[in-house]
């Protein structure tokens, strides 16, 4: 079982990591048979002198205490002094955990800071990174796990899961567990790894149709039917992917090169190159072609049943490829 501090203060502007922190001590209390209840502060009664008055109040229960407090970012200094007391002079067996969600002028006040330092406890900063920060992040995160990211793998990363820290740390958290210790990891590794079996057969049958590929097209159609994909959330991978392509096309076709193309794409360079070779051979007025299609399935799919879904789907992958 844990050893539990007198007293912690998480804090900071990344407030889904405090909540994580959060709900990560309450776990560990309610599990913990040395703690016997906890106490919870939220809203109008989350405020210095209500906690103060708690942690002075006898209890006759045998056991740690456990007190959580969320809202400290409204506690101001000039409200202290009764809860800077009751912090000097806590029970050895109270443990009191300040969550404080930071934004603005909202923040855990300098004399809380000083005060849980007093009493022995711990303070931890839990800050957002920077959009611009988070490839650099993510490599440092990586290395702690024992992974190294290249840069470029870092960067597709972030664009391939999003930038929300937890889901980045979640990701890597997973590849940590299916790969062996010092594993170097590349772009097309990370784009192979972080994406769902679905997802990834959704681009293959939208990256057929771009090439004009009849048999793969169908092939990765009749997978990902048979996994039970329904027709609406591949009409969203196929006119995704020919939307972009034709954003690339009609790019090239106004004096764009193709490097001036790649840079814009938030994917590995092999897989850009594939695309901008696909849509410009494609070319702009057939991805039109292409979009409509696609469009009408959407219309099409509206309310049918599996087989009608299916005719459907494949009249729309035979007309794209010969379009």
């Amino acid at each position: 079982m844990p050893a539990f501090k007198p007293a912690y203060l998480i804090h900071g502007d990344d407030h889904g990591r405090i909540a994580e922190r959060r709900a990560r001590l309450r776990e560990l209390a309610e599990r913990d048979s040395g703690v016997h209840g906890i106490e919870l502060f939220e809203g109008e009664r989350a405020t210095p002198a209500e906690v103060a008055a708690a942690l002075d109040a006898m209890t006759l229960a045998i056991g740690r205490r456990f007190i959580i407090v969320d809202g400290a970012e409204r506690f101001k200094d000039r409200e202290m002094d009764a809860l800077e007391a009751a912090l000097a002079h806590a029970d050895a067996d109270t443990t009191v955990a300040f969550f404080a969600r930071e934004e603005g002028r909202l923040k855990a006040p300098p004399r809380l800071h000083a005060a849980v330092k007093r009493a022995g406890g711990d303070i931890s900063a839990e800050q957002s990174v920077k959009p611009w920060e988070l490839p650099r992040w993510a490599i440092g995160q990586a290395r702690a796990l024992g992974l190294e990211l290249t840069p470029e793998a870092a960067r597709t990363l972030v664009g391939h899961v999003g930038d929300r820290q937890q889901r980045l740390l979640r990701e890597l958290e997973k590849l940590a567990l299916q790969l062996p210790p010092r594993s170097i990891l590349d772009a097309e590794t990370i784009v192979e790894l972080t994406a769902a079996s679905a997802e990834r057969q959704a681009w293959a049958l939208a990256d057929a149709l771009l090439g004009g590929d009849v048999a793969a097209a169908i092939g990765a159609l009749l997978a990902l039917r048979a996994q039970g994909e329904r027709a609406a959330g591949l009409v969203y991978w196929m006119s995704a992917r020919l939307r972009q392509a034709h954003q690339i096309a009609h790019a090239l076709e106004s004096g764009q090169s193709q490097a001036q193309v790649r840079a814009g794409l938030r994917m590995p360079p092999s897989a850009a190159d594939r695309l901008i070779a696909s849509a410009r051979q494609m070319g702009s007025a057939r991805l039109e072609r292409a979009i409509c299609l696609v469009a009408d399935l959407e219309f099409a799919s509206r309310g049918a049943g599996a087989s009608a879904e299916d005719t459907a789907l494949l009249r729309t992958v035979l007309a794209v490829t010969a379009a």
